[in-house]
C-alpha cells in the first residue's frame, strides 16, 4: 500500500508502491477511485486519475489493482450505455448520469442470460471458436469464444448468469463477460487488404468518397457543420453488424438526446430497437476529464470484441480533439515537453496507434470480421492546419472534411467534394460495372461547375459559352438533386445504392441531353428555363418513379427544340 504526497487534479503522486508497474490500476483514496500509473520513478508512482479528485488529499491510502485499465466485456453491452471505463450509465432525458439507475438492459452485467452450447463435450476446439451463443432476441446473437483447447464440460441450454462459468475448455473456466485490457490490441490471424465497401446510406459518402468495411475516415468540420448530425446519420444507418458510439467530450444533453433517439428508432434490419445492435460510450463535458481519454480504447476494444465474433463493427469516435485535449490537460500537470500548441510530443504516435486497431481481418476462430473507425476532429475556429487535424490526415483512408459554407447555405450534408478524399474509391468501384464511369462523371462534373462558378462570379454567367453554362447546370443539378439529403425526411433520409445509382443516372441523363441540345444550337437560354424541378425532387420520390420524373424533364426538353 502507498500513500498520496500530492494531488494536482486529476494528476495524482503516490509513494510507497513497491512492485508497481507502468499502466497499472491503482484505487486512490478511501473512495478508492480509480486510477492507472502513468510515470514511475523508484517507489513514486505518477497517477491519472479517472474521477473526481476533490476530497482527496496527502496521507490518503493507495492501493495497487494488479491489473491494467480493463474493461467488462459481455452480452450486456449492446443496448447498453456507459461511461469512459465501461460503467453502467443512466439517465437520457436531459442529461446521462452516473448516479442515476441505468437502464433495464445494462442495469446488472451479472443477469441472467439465455445461454445455447455451439459444441459437444470432448471436442477439441481452436482458441476464437465459437462454444455457444446468447440469442437475446433482435440484436446479434452474442458468441462466447474459445480460449482453445478440449472442452471437457459444457452448460445445457437456459438460463446463465453473467459471472458463471459455461464451459471448461483446456482446463480453463469460460464465461459470458471477462476482463480485457483496454490498451492492448486483440489479436487475430490474417489481415485483408482488398477493400470491401460499407454501405452508409449518404449519397455523397456511398458514390464519391467510398468508405471500407476495416477503413478509417477523419471527418474535420468547425463548428455549426453538422458532424454530430452526419456521424448519427452514418450510425443509425450504415450496414454494420455493430456500432460503437463514443460521445468523447460532447455535450451531455446532446448525448442524452443521441441515446433516446436510438431508443425510439426501428432497426431496419431486424425490425426490432436500432439501440439493440449499438453500444453507447458517452464521456461527456461535464464527466471527468481523463475519462475521456480511455473511452476511446474502451470504444475500439469492444469493437474488437465484436469483431472476433465475425461482426462487422464501426467505432464512431465525436471527437477525438476532445480526446487530444485530455492529453494537454495531463501533460501540462506532469511536465511533459508540451509540441504545437502545447499539445504533447507523442500525439502523432497516439493519433496512429487509435487508427491502426482500424482493419477487416480473420480472426483466430476462421471468421471475417471488421472495425472501421469513424473520427470526428473539431478544428478551433475551422482551423485545418492545427495539429489534431493535420496529424490525423496522415493516418486515414477517407477524409470527409465538413465546408462551412456549404453548412451556411442549408446544404447539408456539408461535406465538400473538392476537399475530400477516399484512397480506396477506384479499388471498390472497379468491382461493380458502370460505378467508376458514374463516379468519375459526377466529380468531374463537381470540379467542373466550381470552376466556372468563380469565372460567372466575376464576369457574369452571360458571357460563358453555351457548354461551360450546362456545365453550370448540370452542378446545380446535381448539388440540389443529389448531394443534399435531409436527415429529417423519412424516404431521403437514407438511400439504399442501388436508390443512389437510379438518382445519379437519371440526372446524369437530363444532363446528356441538355449538352446534346446545345450542340444542336438550341439556345442556352432556353434549356436554362426549364422546370427541372421533377428530377430535383426525384428523391423524394418512391424508386419506381424516379425513371417517370426522368422520362418528364427529357420530355419537356425535346419540346424546347
Amino acid at each position: 500500500m502507498g500513500t498520496v504526497t500530492r494531488v494536482n487534479g486529476p494528476l495524482v503522486e503516490v509513494e510507497g508502491l513497491t512492485g508497481a508497474a507502468m499502466f497499472e490500476l491503482v484505487a486512490l483514496g478511501p473512495h478508492r477511485l480509480p486510477g492507472e500509473i502513468i510515470a514511475l520513478r523508484g517507489d513514486r508512482a505518477t497517477i491519472q486519475a479517472y474521477e473526481y479528485t476533490g476530497g482527496l488529499a496527502p496521507g490518503d491510502p493507495a492501493r495497487r489493482g494488479g491489473s491494467p485499465l480493463s474493461a467488462r466485456l459481455g452480452p450486456h453491452l449492446l443496448g447498453g450505455v456507459f461511461d469512459g471505463l465501461l460503467r453502467p450509465l443512466g439517465g437520457a432525458g436531459m442529461w446521462l448520469d452516473p448516479a442515476a439507475p441505468p437502464p433495464a438492459r445494462a442495469a446488472r452485467a451479472g443477469r441472467s442470460w439465455p445461454f445455447r452450447p455451439l459444441v459437444e463435450e470432448g471436442r477439441t476446439v481452436a482458441r476464437g471458436t465459437p462454444i455457444g451463443s446468447v440469442d437475446s432476441g433482435s440484436s446479434p446473437p452474442y458468441l462466447v469464444l474459445s480460449p482453445g483447447g478440449a472442452v471437457s464440460r459444457i452448460r445445457e441450454p437456459g438460463p446463465c448468469p453473467s459471472g458463471d462459468p459455461v464451459a471448461v475448455v483446456g482446463g480453463v473456466q469460460v464465461t459470458l463477460g471477462r476482463e480485457q485490457p483496454v490498451r492492448r490490441a486483440l489479436p487475430y490471424d490474417v489481415r485483408h487488404e482488398e477493400p470491401v465497401p460499407l454501405t452508409t446510406g449518404q449519397r455523397v459518402i456511398d458514390l464519391l468518397l467510398p468508405v471500407s468495411r476495416g477503413g478509417t475516415v477523419a471527418v474535420p468540420g468547425g463548428f455549426g457543420t453538422g458532424k454530430t448530425v452526419l456521424l448519427q446519420q452514418i450510425a443509425k444507418w450504415c450496414d454494420a453488424d455493430v456500432v460503437v458510439y463514443v460521445g468523447c467530450g460532447e455535450r451531455g444533453n446532446e448525448m442524452a438526446d443521441v441515446v433516446a433517439e436510438l431508443g425510439r428508432l426501428t432497426d431496419p434490419r431486424t425490425g426490432g430497437r436500432l439501440a439493440d445492435r449499438t453500444v453507447v460510450i458517452a464521456n461527456t463535458s461535464n464527466m471527468p476529464m481523463m475519462a475521456r481519454e480511455a473511452s476511446i480504447y474502451t470504444g475500439v476494444t469492444v469493437a474488437e470484441h465484436f469483431r472476433d465474433m465475425g461482426y462487422d463493427t464501426v467505432v464512431i469516435a465525436d471527437s477525438t480533439s476532445r480526446w487530444a485535449e485530455a492529453l494537454r490537460e495531463l501533460g501540462s500537470r506532469s511536465g511533459a515537453l508540451p509540441a504545437e500548441e502545447g499539445y504533447p510530443a507523442d500525439l502523432a504516435s497516439a493519433l496512429a496507434a487509435f487508427y491502426e486497431r482500424a482493419g477487416r481481418v480473420t480472426t483466430l476462430g476462421g471468421a471475417t470480421g471488421s472495425v472501421t473507425i469513424i473520427g470526428a476532429v473539431s478544428p478551433p475556429g475551422g482551423d485545418m492546419t492545427e495539429p489534431v487535424t493535420a496529424h490525423t490526415q496522415r493516418f486515414v483512408r477517407s477524409l470527409w472534411t465538413l465546408d462551412r459554407d456549404l453548412a451556411y447555405a442549408r446544404h447539408y450534408p456539408a461535406v465538400s467534394w473538392a476537399g475530400s478524399f477516399a484512397r480506396d474509391a477506384g479499388a471498390m468501384t472497379a468491382a461493380v460495372p458502370g460505378a467508376a464511369q458514374r463516379r468519375g462523371r459526377v466529380s468531374g462534373l463537381l470540379a467542373e461547375a466550381d470552376r466556372l462558378t468563380a469565372l460567372a462570379e466575376l464576369l457574369g454567367a452571360g458571357t460563358l459559352p453555351a457548354h461551360e453554362r450546362i456545365v453550370l447546370l448540370a452542378g446545380r443539378l446535381i448539388r440540389e438533386g443529389f448531394l443534399q439529403q435531409s436527415a429529417l425526411s423519412p424516404r431521403d433520409s437514407f438511400c439504399r445504392p442501388e436508390r443512389t445509382t437510379l438518382i445519379a443516372d437519371a440526372l446524369l441523363a437530363v444532363v446528356d441531353r441538355c449538352q446534346t441540345l446545345v450542340e444542336n444550337q438550341v439556345p442556352v437560354a432556353w434549356i436554362e428555363q426549364q422546370d427541372f424541378s421533377p428530377i430535383l425532387r426525384a428523391k423524394e420520390a418512391p424508386e419506381e418513379e424516379i425513371a417517370a420524373r426522368r422520362d418528364t424533364v427529357l420530355d419537356a426538353l425535346e419540346r424546347s427544340r
